[in-house]
């Protein structure tokens, strides 16, 4: 998706990345959709405010069928900035600085690359397989009168 130097281009970002997200089977109410939109509105932002330049933004689903919840979900911004990205410690009350170190906790990797003139911010997400159903606690039925272990009668 091509994004422009403008940043109302990040809810369109946004708004494509549920899109594509549900059309690869990815649930607008589970925790990785919610995960993967957060990242490219981190991730575009950046390329709109700190490089004034546009950008285009790529998601990619990996190895394993999405359907499954296996394998990786891919989001790539690349923008005609060769500056490298900085990561910062942002303060309290400061509302800006916090892009890449949300993105650092919400990705399971990510990093950068030169492409072309610019580069490319690219992270990844491993979807997780189902879990397995786990069976019901144990639930143990007393008879009238019995004891446990506290001494109490029920």
């Amino acid at each position: 998706m091509e994004i422009g130097a403008d940043p109302a281009e990040v809810g369109r970002a946004r708004r494509w990345a549920r899109s594509r997200l549900a059309g690869s089977g990815i649930g607008d109410d589970e925790t990785l959709a919610d995960t993967l939109v957060l990242i490219v509105s981190e991730l575009v932002t950046n390329a709109v405010v700190h490089t004034g330049c546009p950008a285009v933004l790529r998601m990619l689903a990996g190895a394993g069928p999405v359907a499954g919840k296996t394998g990786t979900v891919r989001v790539e911004v690349a923008d005609a900035s060769a500056r490298p990205p900085r990561p910062r410690q942002a303060g309290g009350e400061e509302t800006g600085g916090r892009g890449l170190e949300l993105v650092d906790g919400l990705a399971d990797r990510w990093g950068w690359q030169h492409e072309g003139g610019g580069k490319s911010i690219w992270c990844e997400v491993d979807q997780e397989a189902p879990a397995p159903a786990e069976p019901p606690a144990p639930v143990a039925f007393l008879a009238p009168g019995a004891r446990v272990a506290s001494g109490r009668s029920w």
